[in-house]
């Protein structure tokens, strides 16, 4: 049985390089990865519309915009700098336990280095593409698992499954880029007079 909707989406919807997708239609509706099963299709495409929304909202920004702590009540807002490496480097953390395995000490030390000041839009962007395509690769690992397989996390060995890990993954990211977009709109006002993008 043929697929039009798949077709139309492969021909109308897939995002071309350097072109704004935030109109577009969204990842889960494109018919796109349909070799994965749902869930794992559901986190992939989660991390598919994170890219590209962080690479129209928050990709433009220079560097100062990125590592600017906009005031806030009672504490300044932790930067888009932040939230980009939170991302991806929490994806990280939650694909290592749900592949069953303790954190390495270069994960530890990465974590303590998120709030870390003077990142560039380069390096920063090298590493959010990076880690998308990296956890996109190892999701697709989990095509056949259990998802009901339990998976300790940290080092309480807090209980959870091979399913909680991978749909985490999906809302913490569309958590932090929500986050990410806020605050890149809310910095780019206070230091520029403007929001872009819109």
């Amino acid at each position: 049985m043929s697929q039009p909707s798949q077709r139309f989406a492969e021909r109308d919807c897939v995002p071309k390089p350097g072109t704004c997708t935030l109109f577009s239609m969204e990842p889960w509706l494109r018919g796109t990865h349909t070799d994965l099963p749902a869930v794992v299709r559901a986190v992939v495409h989660a991390l598919e519309l994170s890219r590209e929304d962080i690479e129209h909202w928050c990709q433009p920004l220079s560097d100062e915009a990125l590592n600017e702590r906009a005031a806030a009540n009672p504490d300044p807002l932790a930067p888009v700098a932040f939230h980009i490496r939170h991302i991806v480097r929490t994806l990280d953390r939650l694909l290592t336990y749900a592949e069953g395995r303790p954190l390495s000490s270069e994960q530890l030390v990465a974590l303590k280095t998120e709030l870390d000041p003077g990142a560039t839009n380069a390096e920063l962007f090298s590493e959010f593409r990076k880690g998308i395509d990296d956890a996109m690769g190892r999701l697709r690992a989990f095509a056949g698992a259990d998802l009901e397989q339990p998976r300790a996390v940290g080092r309480k060995g807090l209980p959870t499954t091979v399913g909680g890990l991978l749909v985490h993954c999906a809302d913490h990211t569309q958590r932090h880029t929500g986050q990410a977009i806020t605050t890149a709109k809310i910095v780019q006002e206070t230091l520029t007079g403007s929001v872009g993008g819109e």
